[in-house]
C-alpha cells in the first residue's frame, strides 16, 4: 500500500526518511496516475521495501505541487537523504515507467543490478 502524504507530513515521511523515497504526485482526475499505481505497488514489493513509495494528491497539497514546480501529472520524484536525485514526468505508459524507475533506483540499491 502506498502511504498518503500531505504538506503536514511530507518533511517527516520524505525529507527526513532514512531510506530513499519515491513520491508519486497525482490527482483524482488523472487517468494515467491511477493506471501506474499498481506498477508502483509491484515495484515496492520487488525492491524488498528498500525504497519507500508515497503518494501526494497535488490538488489537495498545492504548496508541495508549487514547491516542486509540477507541470505534468503524474510526476515521480525520487528523494535520498532529503535531496531530489531523480525526477520523472510526462510518462507515456507502464513500460516506460518500468524502464525509467529501474534506471533511477539502480544506483541507490546496488543489488538490483
Amino acid at each position: 500500500m502506498v502511504l498518503s502524504v500531505s504538506e503536514q507530513t511530507f518533511s517527516q515521511e520524505v525529507l527526513e526518511s532514512s531510506q530513499p523515497t519515491l513520491v508519486h504526485f497525482w490527482a483524482p482526475w488523472c487517468g494515467l496516475c491511477r493506471m501506474i499505481k499498481p506498477s508502483l505497488l509491484h515495484f515496492q514489493s520487488e525492491w524488498n521495501r528498500q525504497i519507500k513509495i508515497v503518494g501526494v494528491n497535488a490538488d489537495e497539497n498545492f504548496k508541495l505541487a508549487n514547491a516542486y514546480r509540477l507541470t505534468n501529472l503524474p510526476t515521480l520524484i525520487l528523494f535520498d537523504q532529503g535531496q531530489v536525485v531523480h525526477r520523472i514526468e510526462g510518462l507515456q505508459g507502464r513500460e516506460e515507467l518500468c524502464r525509467t524507475l529501474e534506471k533511477a533506483v539502480v544506483n541507490l540499491i546496488p543489488n538490483l543490478a
